[in-house]
C-alpha cells in the first residue's frame, strides 16, 4: 500500500516549475542504490524531451540520501546518484557544458509526521533533484540575425552536385537536413528538402558515395543513445534513415554505403547543426 501511494505521488508530481525561469524534476532511487530504475529513467527521458526548444542557461544536478547510514557513506552515495543522472543527460544529447553542478548533498534529515509515514518519507528523500535554469530572454530587436551553419572549407553542398563541381573525396553537406534530439527522425522542415536531394541523386546516377551520420553533445566522442531503440547507435541510425529513404526514392543501393561518425567532427554553433548527415563521394563514373 505504501509503495502504491508513493508511486501515485510520483506520477502526479513529476515536474515542478520554480518561478518563471526554472524547471525542476526529481528522480527516485532504491535503498543503498545509485542505479536509475527503468521507470524513473522513462520519466527522466520525458523531462529531457520537454527541454527541446528551451533556451537553457545551466543545469544543476543534486543527489540526496535518506537518513540511514553514516554521513560519509551517504555523501558518497548521493554523489554517485547525481553522476548517474548526469550520464543519462550526456547519453541523450544534452551538451555537458550546460551542466554546471553535479553534487552529492548527503542525507536529508527525517521529519516524522506520523510513525506510519517513515518508509514513505525516506523513499521521497532517496532522490536526485534536477534544476534547469532558462536563459532570460533578451529584448526583441528590430533586425533579427539568423544563425546559420558554419561551412568548413572542405565541405560542399548539393548545389555543387547539380553543377558538376565535385570530385572523388569531396564531402557534401545535406543542407538543412536536421534530426530531432535523440532520434533518427527528421524535423518537419527537413522532409521536403530531403525529397529534392533524392531526386537530384537519382538523376546523377554516376555518383557513388558513403552516407555519414553525426550526433552532437556526447562525451568522449561516444555515439549517443537512440531513444527509440535504447541502443548507442544514433549516428549510424541517422545515416541508415537517409540510406533507406534514398532507396525508396529510386537510388540504386549499390551506389551507397552508410556509417556512423559519432561526434568526431562537430561543426560548432547550435547543437542541431551537429545532428546532421553528410555524404562522401567515393567514385564518379561516366553518366549513362
Amino acid at each position: 500500500m505504501k509503495k502504491t501511494l508513493l508511486y501515485i505521488i510520483l506520477l502526479i508530481c513529476p515536474i515542478y516549475v520554480l518561478g518563471q525561469n526554472n524547471l525542476k524534476h526529481e528522480v527516485y532511487f532504491e535503498t543503498d542504490d545509485f542505479h536509475v530504475l527503468s521507470t524513473e529513467e522513462n520519466r527522466l527521458l520525458l523531462f529531457i524531451s520537454g527541454l527541446d526548444g528551451v533556451n537553457i542557461e545551466k543545469i544543476s544536478i543534486y543527489g540526496f540520501c535518506d537518513d540511514r547510514g553514516s554521513k560519509h557513506y551517504n555523501l558518497a552515495l548521493s554523489q554517485r546518484r547525481a553522476e548517474a543522472i548526469k550520464t543519462v543527460f550526456s547519453n541523450n544529447e544534452i551538451d555537458e557544458s550546460l551542466i554546471s553542478n553535479v553534487d552529492g548533498k548527503g542525507e536529508i534529515l527525517l521529519k516524522i509526521i506520523k510513525e506510519d509515514d517513515i518508509d514513505q518519507i525516506r523513499g521521497l528523500n532517496r532522490k536526485v533533484e534536477i534544476i534547469v535554469t532558462k536563459k532570460t530572454p533578451k529584448p526583441k530587436e528590430k533586425k533579427v540575425v539568423v544563425q546559420t551553419v558554419p561551412m568548413p572549407k572542405n565541405l560542399k553542398t548539393t548545389d555543387d552536385i547539380a553543377t558538376g563541381n565535385i570530385k572523388e573525396g569531396d564531402k557534401i553537406r545535406l543542407d538543412k537536413i536536421y534530426f530531432k534530439t535523440g532520434y533518427a527522425i527528421l524535423t518537419k522542415e527537413s522532409k521536403p528538402i530531403l525529397e529534392d536531394i533524392a531526386d537530384l541523386l537519382v538523376k546523377e546516377d554516376n555518383l557513388y558515395f558513403t552516407i555519414q551520420g553525426h550526433v552532437c553533445c556526447t562525451q568522449n566522442s561516444r555515439d549517443a543513445v537512440n531513444r527509440k531503440t535504447n541502443q548507442r547507435n544514433l549516428s549510424l541510425a541517422r545515416a541508415k534513415f537517409i540510406y533507406n529513404y534514398l532507396i525508396k526514392k529510386g537510388v540504386n543501393k549499390r551506389r551507397m554505403k552508410y556509417v556512423g561518425m559519432r561526434r568526431k567532427f562537430p561543426l560548432g554553433g547550435k547543437p542541431e547543426f551537429d545532428r546532421r548527415v553528410e555524404i562522401l563521394i567515393t567514385y564518379i563514373g561516366e553518366k549513362r
